[in-house]
């Protein structure tokens, strides 16, 4: 396992004194032996002076609001460590929340990115939305988790205890090897929220790494600290990056077809949005901003995508060198037992994550 000294907790913060009040105690209660660094994106509030109450935690200011996208990749690019740990500021942690998490990627050279199990810090018996106990892909690009799918938080009674490979794990809490993140280039800043974890894992999978949850380790995540789940704003970074990651990652052929099924199924989200109220125009507004956007930004997504050609050959570099036996793949398909979310949820009812495994044959990585 990693030495503890070899891990940094990297907490990215802005304007989040209250979260670090409320938060910052279980990490430094529960993380002892690791780095515990608060990176600050330009706060304005008392941030600094609440983490000065915490002698064990570095503080670590940035220039400006990068974003959380790119924040990560200046706060990462200052710090030294075997592992990295993205830790959300509004995330309560529990004892022992580092060592599954640590003995998995120490078992496995070629397992680079794990989550713990993540709950509700407002409903604690309750899955967390933003990575539960692990995320999927589906043949799409939708995302979905172990005990949440779309807008449906299961209650947690250990039914996804076991660890297992997943598509993408969780921004909120993402153990992550600092090698292979630079060496992937982390985070794509032009994303700025929402979504980039699912595009850097889609690339960690492309390049024959692999991600995992371990539901041994347990955190509570408060959620909506950077956008509320509701706002336009985040739906509109959520539809446009989703597009975006599928364009870098995907085949050209397959991405077309896929990018062709995203816009007529998104113009109904974006009418359910319109009909269901609660600010329905303003979300349906959302979504042809976020398709207008990513058709008029295609130049600079195309110009990553031809960069992931670099980066596989580093890829295969990496493992040659550390002996994992894998190599960079065109494509990675999805882990998990759905091919496309939308018509199981809407049209066969499965609105839990146990309903979709019972009905039908695991895919595996490249079958879709």
């Amino acid at each position: 396992m990693t030495p503890l000294g070899q891990v940094a907790v990297v907490i990215l913060n802005f304007d989040g004194a209250r979260h670090l009040r409320t938060y910052l105690p279980s990490v430094v209660r529960f993380s002892r032996g690791a780095q515990i660094v608060v990176a600050d994106n330009g706060s304005t509030d008392e941030s600094a002076q609440v983490v000065t109450e915490f002698p064990e935690v570095q503080w670590l200011a940035l220039r400006q609001n990068f974003g959380f996208a790119e924040g990560y990749n200046q706060a990462l690019a200052l710090v030294d460590a075997e592992v990295y740990v993205l830790l959300n500021s509004d995330v309560r942690v529990t004892e022992g929340w580092l060592v599954a998490p640590l003995a998995r990627l120490a078992a496995d050279p070629r397992v680079a990115a794990v989550q713990p199990k993540v709950l509700a810090d407002a409903r604690p018996t309750y899955f967390e939305y933003a990575g539960a106990s692990g995320g999927y892909l589906d043949a799409l690009g939708y995302p979905y988790c172990r005990g949440r799918i779309f807008d449906v938080v299961e209650e947690d009674w250990g039914q996804y205890d076991d660890a297992v490979e997943v598509d993408w794990a969780t921004g909120a809490c993402l153990f992550v090897r600092a090698e292979v993140w630079h060496l992937l280039e982390g985070f794509d800043g032009d994303f700025f929220a929402h979504m980039e974890e699912i595009d850097f894992c889609w690339r960690l999978r492309r390049a024959g790494f692999r991600c995992w949850v371990t539901p041994a380790s347990v955190v509570y995540h408060l959620g909506g600290g950077t956008l509320a789940y509701e706002h336009p704003r985040k739906t509109y970074l959520n539809f446009r990056n989703s597009l975006a990651a599928i364009y870098k990652n995907q085949s050209p052929a397959r991405g077309i077809a896929t990018l062709a099924a995203r816009q007529a199924l998104d113009a109904l989200a974006a009418l359910r949005f319109l009909v269901g109220g609660r600010g329905g125009g303003a979300h349906l507004a959302s979504i042809w901003r976020a398709h207008v956007d990513f058709y008029r930004g295609k130049s600079r997504w195309r110009a990553q995508r031809r960069r992931w050609q670099v980066l596989a050959k580093a890829a295969n570099d990496y493992h040659g060198k550390h002996g994992s036996k894998a190599s960079a793949l065109a494509e990675a398909g999805s882990t998990g037992p759905s091919e496309v979310i939308l018509v199981d949820f809407y049209l066969r009812g499965r609105r839990t994550f146990s309903e979709l495994r019972s009905s039908r044959e695991i895919f595996r990585a490249g079958d879709l």
